[in-house]
């Protein structure tokens, strides 16, 4: 009696990758199981690789995007189900690190729009609170002509951002950045001053 040889490999997991895409498209809830079942192991150590902190969810994430897509119709490739599921999960783990990255980006911004609009008690405190002329002379004692400039221009007589961007040649988060620096130097510059007057800081 003669055996028939087994497929490869390749082809063994064609064939079922196939089987599987055309049973979900007919609306089979067991194919749906059998699929998790075959490619979760492979699918959770890619993820774990690419993004350990968030494999567990991008890993739920990607057999739920995957089984609406099959659900809907076949792959165009049904024996490339695994490569598909791995460029899913390699897809959710790009977006989510630009999700990170915008969010990263914002609280930057926040931040500094924080510092550059300081609490009672930090620069707009000393403006009100001190000699107009005592701040102006400090802000003319720094060594850097565009922060004497940002800090007179904004704070002494008020000018808004935008035209102080379009003047200097700033965007917004330049802005913000080199405003927080200038405010830095002023406040060392006039502790300075303080410790000098045998004030308390």
């Amino acid at each position: 009696m003669v055996t028939q040889a087994a497929p490869p490999p390749d082809e063994e997991e064609a064939q079922v990758a196939t089987d599987l895409v055309r049973r979900i498209a007919s609306g089979e809830p067991a194919a749906e199981a059998e699929l998790v079942e075959r490619y979760s192991r492979g699918l959770l150590y890619l993820l774990r690789r690419l993004a350990p902190e968030l494999a567990e969810d991008l890993h739920q994430e990607t057999f739920r995007i995957v089984l609406e897509r099959l659900r809907r119709r076949e792959l165009d490739d049904p024996a490339g189900l695994a490569g598909f599921l791995r460029g899913t999960a390699r897809n959710l783990v790009i977006a989510e690190r630009r999700k990170n990255a915008r969010r990263r980006t914002e609280a930057d911004e926040e931040e500094l729009a924080q510092a550059v609009h300081p609490a009672p008690g930090q620069l707009s405190a000393v403006l009100l609170d001190e000699e107009a002329e005592t701040v102006r002379q400090l802000i003319r004692e720094l060594p850097t002509e565009r922060d004497r400039q940002l800090l007179l221009r904004f704070y002494v007589t008020e000018e808004d951002k935008e035209s102080l961007c379009a003047d200097l040649g700033l965007d917004s988060l330049h802005f913000n950045r080199v405003l927080f620096r200038a405010r830095q130097r002023f406040k060392e510059l006039l502790l300075e001053r303080r410790r000098k007057a045998g004030w308390s800081p």
